[in-house]
């Protein structure tokens, strides 16, 4: 993969996706509960984006909430800007005409997205049916064709098979077919290879990368993988506690991180090869986001935390040509670092 491609986009296409200080909350029993917090970020034509963090940083409520799909109590505010359409002033009705049909997604769990009274058949059908004026006929044969992109075999058969009937590989291809059936421009992938074996993600994570290419599609995947995001990713944000503290290109996240929880969760993956090293976990546990401490939310689990750190939140600001980093300390961690593939 192209690995300039993002730093290209960024100097001469303007962004496809614009979110600017977005922010979902829920009113619980206990509260006001901020699951986003102020995110800011861009996306590029044809870029790949990796949105990663610890369970509860806020990503996948993050991936709903461009789109809306956060239901009461929860409240999202901020702009959403696609394709200078903000998505968070349209009427359900104007927002019905582009969810599905130029944004599509993926969802983390195929077994619950997928309707077990249906055929997969006819739940692609009725994607086709909202966005594409198509007859029986074409329907049967676009559905068709969308199994067989996916890699689906006997396509043709399985469209009369229910959910329960595939693998949870095969699940997860068939939840691909579905979101690709409008053509979307934009794939938000939540999480797609989670609870599948090495082979099978794989599998999954080049199916998506070939058809972005195929289709011209972005993508925004979340996940808490790493080596994910080293394999398919062009840029990645990073985000703690509803926040993004770090946005850069993949190699100068893994080679040269600017924010101490970057650097904590890379030094948490074991390394390859012959030379072994120690695990460096990071101390403690993601904070309680109706209790967040002072300051920098991360700062308590921090081995570079200062009393400066606990007592002002840091903004996220470029600290170098395209990296953007919301750590008081950021020049302490300037230095590469040795990877061990």
């Amino acid at each position: 993969m192209n690995r300039t491609r993002a730093v290209q986009s960024q100097t001469k296409t303007p962004p496809i996706l614009s979110v600017r200080d977005l922010r979902t909350t829920f009113h619980t029993h206990r509260g006001r509960l901020v699951a986003v917090d102020g995110v800011d970020l861009d996306l590029y034509p044809g870029e790949v984006l990796g949105v990663v963090g610890e369970s509860g940083s806020g990503k996948s409520v993050t991936l709903r909430s461009l789109v809306r799909l956060i239901r009461p109590p929860g409240v999202v505010e901020g702009r959403v800007e696609w394709q200078g359409r903000d998505l968070l002033a349209m009427s359900e009705d104007e927002l019905r005409e582009i969810r599905g049909a130029e944004i599509s997604m993926i969802f983390q769990e195929p077994i619950s997205a997928l309707n077990p009274v249906l055929s997969v058949g006819e739940q692609i059908r009725e994607t086709l049916r909202e966005h594409r004026n198509l007859g029986q006929r074409a329907l049967d044969e676009a559905a068709v064709e969308l199994l067989e992109m996916v890699g689906i075999p006997s396509a043709r058969q399985r469209l009369n098979s229910y959910a329960h009937q595939f693998s949870g590989g095969m699940r997860q291809r068939v939840m691909i077919a579905i979101a690709l059936a409008s053509h979307p421009q934009l794939l938000l992938a939540d999480e797609p290879t989670t609870a599948l074996d090495v082979t099978i993600q794989d599998q999954i994570l080049k199916l998506i990368l070939r058809l972005k290419d195929q289709l011209g599609m972005s993508v925004i995947l979340v996940t808490h993988d790493l080596g994910v995001v080293a394999q398919t990713c062009d840029r990645v944000a990073v985000m703690y506690a509803g926040r993004i503290v770090e946005v850069a290109s993949v190699k100068d996240i893994f080679y040269q991180p600017r924010h101490a929880y970057t650097l904590g969760l890379l030094n948490s993956v074991p390394s390859g090869g012959t030379n072994r090293q120690p695990l460096l976990p990071i101390r403690g546990a993601p904070p309680d986001l109706m209790a967040l401490p002072p300051g920098c939310p991360f700062a308590p689990r921090c081995t570079f935390a200062t009393d400066e750190c606990r007592a002002t939140r840091p903004p996220l600001v470029p600290v170098d040509y395209h990296h953007l980093s919301a750590c008081i300390h950021h020049d302490e961690l300037a230095r590469p670092r040795e990877v061990t593939s």
